[in-house]
């Protein structure tokens, strides 16, 4: 997209914030006044850091909500709690809705669905009564404000909710029915009018006249496994929560260390719901409940991580240490098996988990689990329960703890007055808390004390219910004790039973009060067992008084074969079902309302049938009727429906009768039938659809179609309708789709893959970590806009305010995705802003308009605050006495591995009149077939790379220049066919490589060519400066900088040349020009950064050689300003990293805060908007910009900071595609040179009083002129008498405007020396470099009050008032030479760029010189 602007187990800070950094006021650079500006690095995401910015992390144990825009950037919402799930969502209005399983969403309590206000950017739960299961499917029910809610769940409605905006309210669907197989709705979509609601799954819908039972064969609660059987899936887990477990040796990784997470795991496998043992070792888990209790089996969930799990374990019960013989169905085969000793656990994912039954109820305190195989590293676990008889409600509160996969625990309540007592149990040195309650004897049943359990069943079947009643002789208080009267009221209609017991039994004993079906109608269904005294009571008491006991009662599943009966008393019946169908229904909102007493086993009414039901129906029976659902894994993932009316199902099934017989995971239904398509569907799980125009777009997990026929289908894939055929994405992506949306002409793609493929077979192509875009109009990927790591879940539209919402695990993420370049701009509120590239470069590389701009100018007057050095003291850059030692190697480039840019120019098309960028780096990028390598043109107006014709360059390009219509390229390349090393010249106007006459760069001995620098001369418009690692140009001797004359093509040295390499070339005015990096001059003299003088040929050394601690990466000079240099590089050891100031006499660090890991890879002057308080360092108006990868104490890592010659701004933060921090190379602009001053602008009010000033004084003017004309015309006889001889030889006005050389001259003779600097003192003489020591007479106007005054930078700004401070400059050029020797003129050249200060004389202007900043004036005639 062309837009403006795997997981991990440890937590990411992307943006770590920036103490002692910000300023008041965030300096913000002005862009536009460098005309287009371009951004390179070795990045994939970036960010620009400013005031607002605050910390921003990612755990991606957590799932985050990100927002993006529709320019693509991406910007974090809210996390869940660790292990949270976000699946779904929807808009309404201005508020998103988002769910999935999580408790609490930042700091707010919700449970698996929230809401967030867009406008007020807060998060807030809906209500307290939200599904207490996963949620899977979202549907905003825009016309009645209404939002639908689909998953697995069982409140406020089963598998379906609806939560009522303006009530804000729950309730249950209006309808029922939907039951079986997995009990869960995985899509809710609508028709195209929104008239009715699609809504698919895993389930049965049922219609007819009547209700259905919750589940026959499965707790519904409870995720399906091929592992378990319906009768083990409906036993209720015994709560461990409060158990003592020890588990041994454990992983060292925090987030798989604690065996709790496994009780009841709050998430998919992974860290916080998943424990591992320690690498190759066999582990002991130990599970004490120090209490009775009856166990029947364990259920255990193996690990998938990483590719460890347990294959073989062993249980043994506590307190009799006994290995206990497991019986289990084996879903490889279906076939009841038993184990002892080595118990095999499946390691295949589709299989959750494994239930392991004893051989009989079983009553125990605990139990030891043995992992004694494993695969991988090791051994680990994802779920581990203990399974009871059935169900269980003890007495006392505290011990109904709720159960994993229960909407809640059991209960219990009384009446009268009980107290608790500790009883023993049969099982020694273990104890169980019962309640008493004592009555007077005579006291009759109903005016007795009651209690009540009621104990939560979890799924239909044969029950046994057993009251629970210690031995009395334990409590010595058999005497007390008498009998007592149970009812049972199993609910769903049927009969009580009522039963007398007796409780005064010595031992503990277990007494049958119920035994026969129990049907969960609905999730708030309850069976209740009450307890009261006997109508009849045994014994005499003691002393008057009776002793009532309420210990636990126990339901024992003997059989999950069971339905609902039609005996009940209440006369309800089950009535008739008479439609079936599995996995689609369709509900036509206009039905019914919502209503909160719909019953969830209401079949749904045989009128609610429609013509696209029959698609459910036919499912059904095609994928072998209600029995064979129940034990696969058949599920309907997503629907879409394209206009001619077809339906389209995507999930995991393969249907073997009926008319679509052979279609796997997606089939479509039209004409009343269901249809195969090509090749009969695809050869994997579909889980997200969406139609456009003709075209289906697929997401999920598949690698092909279902009879092999094209291999590019990877998990993502087009169907054409009117064509029926597939047809691919370029290669796919390289893992699983999740969710696919559809917006601005983009397929937007989410899931867990890292690589768009580039095609079939391909394991290579584009980054992108789990956000993709698909362009539909040019049928290629491209740049989503955001940038993130991580594996998603969500993708779906948004609000008015944002553009779509992104949710899954996210590791790292920043607000622009971008494949190393970026163009830059001013912005809203003269913000950055950021237009990355219109594509993505592929991840791997074969490779190892005017040039003014108009400006106001304003006169600052610097107080000593603002004292700037603007010395021309390259006498100051002395040569030393002393030979250098062997020269420290200059620091590698940074690193930059595929996709890189590295290096960029504007160049603009003589025949088009279109500015384009050039960028050269480290990448491939293809296109219609043609691959761009390393060297490319990026259109910005049309978001397209295009290649250079003919070969491309073999190698990374890092610098180009673009000068004219011929590009010169230097880096570390060759090109096929062509007698290149490092260097080459491409002719941009015929569209060709031109190299012919120049003669190759050679290499040193041990080294290899690295052109580094390649820059125009400002003294000479036909030379190019080369610079970088090299020995020589063909065969003249020119190591490390040379010149070439682009007309004769010819290399030359640079004087006497220089030693070392160079790293950098910038220049000051046109008079010499400064290298940097770790270099010695001719003579062996030490200096990393050198001068070099254009106008005599020699070099110096820039200050003593020692000053600086090592060799030199980046250069810069502010503003031409010799006596403003800057030097970034790194120590001699490689120890440190280190910031020099140049103050024109000596060296000085300004960059302590810099730690020793920063790479600077290049130092720019940048103007700016606003301005920074004044210093001795950098003018207000303006701030260094530091670019590379930066790590400061006062910040963290940046990749790009601005300086203000005191701190350090973090400006520019970005990252790689695998998280690390990235790098920023250059920054480069259209414009050759820019002015530094500010544009100012008067109030409305004064520029209309100026404007009548100015026209009084026209007026006033104009009568002058006639005044003076008719007294001109009265002197003819005196004009042609005049002598030129009696004119003055000292008056020059026949030929310069003597007003305007009079405001010149001042300015040039009146500057005077302003505050003192913080560097020290300093002397210079006015014309010429060379200062003469000793002589305090130089300066005119130095003396006591020379504190009063400050020197003027240029002329202009001398003339203050003489100027229009108000008036914009304008741009000009040379029509032809002048020579300028003149006092205060300025030298012209034909061609020459000019900006025109000041154009009020007919004759003369003044001017500046745009390269060199230069003033003066010109002949008016001369310039155009």
């Amino acid at each position: 997209m062309a837009c403006k602007f795997r997981r991990r187990s440890r937590q990411v800070a992307l943006l770590a914030l920036f103490a002692n950094a910000a300023l008041a006021s965030t300096p913000l650079v002005d862009f536009d006044r460098m005309g287009k500006v371009g951004l390179a690095g070795a990045f994939a995401g970036l960010d620009v850091v400013d005031n607002s910015t605050s910390s921003v992390t990612f755990d991606p144990t957590t799932a985050s909500l990100l927002s993006r825009s529709s320019d693509g950037s991406l910007s974090k919402i809210a996390s869940t709690n660790a292990g949270g799930s976000i699946l779904a969502g929807c808009a309404l209005d201005d508020v998103f809705y988002f769910a999935g399983s999580f408790s609490s969403v930042n700091s707010t309590s919700a449970n698996n669905i929230a809401s967030y206000f867009a406008s007020s950017r807060t998060i807030s739960p809906l209500g307290s009564n939200s599904p207490n299961g996963a949620v899977r499917a979202l549907y905003c029910d825009v016309s009645r404000k209404q939002v639908w809610a689909g998953g697995l769940f069982s409140s406020p409605g089963a598998s379906i909710a609806v939560w009522d905006t303006a009530s804000s309210s729950w309730s249950p669907a209006p309808f029922g029915g939907l039951t079986g197989a997995a009990a869960e709705v995985l899509s809710i979509t609508s028709n195209s009018s929104q008239s009715s609601l699609y809504i698919s799954g895993s389930f049965l819908s049922s219609f007819g006249n009547g209700s259905v039972a919750i589940n026959s064969t499965n707790n519904p609660n409870v995720p399906f496994s091929s592992g378990a059987t319906p009768f083990s899936s409906s036993l209720v887990p015994v709560p461990l929560q409060d158990a003592q477990i020890n588990a041994g040796p454990s992983s060292t990784d925090s987030g798989f260390s604690n065996i709790n997470n496994t009780l009841c795991p709050a998430g998919p496998d992974g860290p916080g719901n998943t424990w591992f043992a320690r690498s190759a070792a066999k582990a002991v888990i130990t599970v004490r409940k120090f209490s009775f209790l009856t166990a029947t089996g364990i259920r255990i969930g193996n690990t998938f991580l990483d590719g460890r799990g347990t294959t073989a374990f062993s249980v043994a019960t506590i307190p009799d240490n006994a290995v206990q013989k497991l019986t289990y169905l084996d879903p490889t085969d279906n076939q009841n098996k038993t184990c002892t000793d080595s118990c095999p656990l499946l390691t295949d994912p589709s299989i959750p988990y494994q239930d392991f039954l004893f051989q009989e109820d079983t009553d125990i305190t605990g139990f030891q689990l043995t992992l004694s195989d494993w695969k991988g590293d090791g051994p680990g676990l994802h779920l581990l329960q203990l399974l009871s008889s059935g169900a269980f409600a003890s007495s006392i509160t505290s011990q109904n703890i709720q159960s994993c996969f229960a909407p809640g625990p059991s209960n219990a309540t009384f009446t009268g007055d009980w107290s608790e007592k500790v009883a023993d149990t049969s099982i020694a040195g273990t104890t169980q808390a019962v309640l008493v309650s004592t009555v007077d004897v005579g006291t009759s049943s109903a005016d007795g004390p009651s209690f009540t359990w009621m104990p939560y069943v979890s799924a239909s079947g044969q029950y046994d219910i057993n009251l629970l009643v210690p031995g009395c002789t334990n409590f010595q208080d058999c005497d007390l004790r008498t009998s007592v009267k149970v009812i049972v009221f199993p609910g769903g209609g049927l009969d009580p039973w009522v039963t007398t017991v007796s409780q005064r039994n010595t031992a503990d004993s277990a007494t049958l009060v119920y035994r026969g079906p129990i049907v969960p109608s609905a999730p708030s269904f309850v069976t209740t067992v009450t307890m009261m005294l006997a109508d009849k009571p045994e014994g005499s008491g003691q002393n008057g008084k009776y002793e009532l006991v309420a210990d636990r009662v126990q339901l024992i599943l003997t059989s999950a074969n069971v339905t609902s009966s039609n005996s009940s008393s209440s006369g309800n019946s089950t009535g008739t079902i008479t439609e079936r169908g599995f996995g689609f229904l369709e509900w036509p909102l206009s039905s019914s309302s919502a209503s909160s007493t719909t019953s969830s086993l209401a079949a749904i009414p045989t009128s609610a049938i429609t013509s696209f039901d029959n698609a459910g129906f036919d499912l059904l029976n095609a994928l072998g009727g209600a029995s064979s659902v129940a034990s696969t894994n058949a599920s309907i993932a997503a629907v879409a429906q394209h206009p001619s009316g077809a339906l389209f199902l995507g999930g995991q099934f393969t249907l073997t009768s009926g008319s679509g017989s052979g279609a796997q995971n997606m089939v479509v239904f039209k004409n009343g039938a269901l249809a195969t398509l090509p090749s009969n569907g695809l050869n994997g799980p579909v889980t997200s659809l969406v139609v456009d125009g003709d075209n289906v777009y697929v997401g999920g997990s598949f690698s092909d179609t279902a009879q092999s026929s094209n291999s590019a289908l990877k998990s993502v894939a087009v169907y054409s309708v009117s064509g029926n055929k597939w047809s691919s994405m370029e290669g796919g992506v390289d893992g699983g789709v999740t969710s696919l949306d559809i917006a601005d002409d983009q397929i937007l793609v989410a899931g867990n893959f890292t690589q768009l493929l580039t095609s079939s077979g391909s394991s290579t192509g584009q980054n992108a970590a789990g956000l993709a875009a698909w362009d539909i109009s040019s049928s290629s990927w491209v740049n989503s806009g955001g940038f993130l790591v991580g594996s998603l879940t969500f993708v779906g539209n948004g609000t008015s305010s944002d553009s779509q919402y992104v949710a899954g695990n996210v590791a790292s993420s920043l607000k622009f995705g971008a494949s190393g370049f970026v163009m830059l701009q001013n912005g809203q509120d003269g913000e950055p802003e950021v237009t990355p590239l219109g594509i993505q470069f592929d991840s791997g590389s074969s490779s190892t308009s005017s040039t003014s701009s108009k400006t106001r100018r304003a006169h600052h007057r610097r107080t000593a605050a603002g004292w700037m050095p603007t010395l021309q003291v390259f006498s100051l850059f002395k040569r030393q006495t002393s030979d250098a030692t062997t020269l420290a190697p200059l620091p590698a480039p940074a690193p930059a591995p595929a996709p890189a840019v590295l290096a960029g120019a504007f160049w603009t098309n003589s025949s088009s009149s279109k500015e384009v960028a050039i960028i050269g780096g480290n990448f491939t990028y293809t296109a219609s077939g043609v691959s761009a390598q390393n060297l490319a043109i990026y259109n910005e107006a049309s978001k397209t790379v295009t290649a250079l014709k003919g070969n491309q360059p073999n190698g990374t390009i890092r610098a180009l220049l673009v000068k004219g219509d011929s590009l010169y390229v230097g880096g570390e390349f060759s090109i096929q066919g062509l007698d290149t090393n490092g260097f080459a010249i491409y002719d941009l106007a015929n569209q060709r490589w031109d190299v012919s006459g120049v003669d190759t760069l050679q290499a040193g001995s041990g080294s290899s060519v690295l052109v580094r620098s390649i820059t125009e001369s400002t003294r000479d418009d036909h030379t190019v400066i080369v610079a970088g690692t090299f020995a020589q140009a063909g065969s003249n001797p020119c190591r490390a900088i040379c010149s070439l004359d682009t007309t004769s093509r010819k290399w030359s040295a640079l004087g006497n040349g220089i030693q070392g390499d160079v790293s950098t070339v910038v220049y000051a005015g046109s008079d010499s020009l400064i290298a940097a990096g770790s270099i010695a001059l001719a003579d062996s003299t030490s200096a990393n950064v050198a001068a070099y003088s254009l106008a005599n040929s020699t070099w110096s050394s820039v200050g003593q050689g020692s000053d600086l601690p090592g060799p030199v990466t980046a250069v810069e000079i502010n503003n031409g300003n010799a006596s403003s240099v800057f030097a970034a590089g790194r120590a001699s050891d490689n120890s440190s990293s280190f910031l020099f100031y140049w103050d024109g006499q000596s060296w000085h660090s300004v960059g302590s805060t810099l730690e020793g890991t920063t790479e600077v890879s290049q130092l720019t002057m940048v103007p700016l908007q606003n301005t920074h308080d004044g210093n001795g360092v950098i003018e207000p108006d303006r701030v260094l910009m530091v670019s590379g990868s930066l790590s400061d104490s006062s910040f963290g890592n940046a990749s790009s900071a601005l300086f203000d010659g005191q701190s350090f701004i973090p400006y520019i933060v970005s990252t790689s595609q695998s998280g690390t921090p990235g790098t920023v190379s250059s920054l480069f602009h259209s414009f050759k040179t820019f002015s530094f001053t500010q544009k100012h602008f008067l109030a409305t009010g004064v520029v209309i009083l100026i404007s009548i000033a100015i026209g009084a004084g026209i007026v006033f003017l104009l009568a002058l002129i006639e005044i003076l004309w008719t007294l001109f015309s009265r002197r003819d006889d005196k004009v042609n008498q005049f002598d030129a001889a009696d004119m003055d030889a000292d008056d020059d006005s026949t030929h310069r405007p003597s007003s305007l050389l009079e405001h010149i001259n001042a300015a040039t003779r009146s500057t005077i020396i302003g505050a003192t600097s913080p560097f020290g003192p300093h002397s210079e003489k006015e014309a010429g470099f060379a200062a003469v020591p000793g002589s305090p007479h130089d300066d005119p106007f130095s003396g006591p009050d020379a504190s009063n005054y400050i020197r003027a930078e240029t002329p202009s700004d001398a003339l203050g008032g003489a100027l229009d401070g108000d008036e914009p400059s304008r741009p000009a050029v040379a029509r032809y030479s002048f020579d300028g020797k003149g006092d205060g003129e300025l030298p012209l050249r034909t061609g020459q760029e000019l900006e025109i200060l000041d154009d009020r004389d007919a004759a003369w202007w003044y001017a500046r010189d745009s390269r060199t900043g230069q003033e003066g004036v010109v002949p008016a005639a001369y310039v155009y």
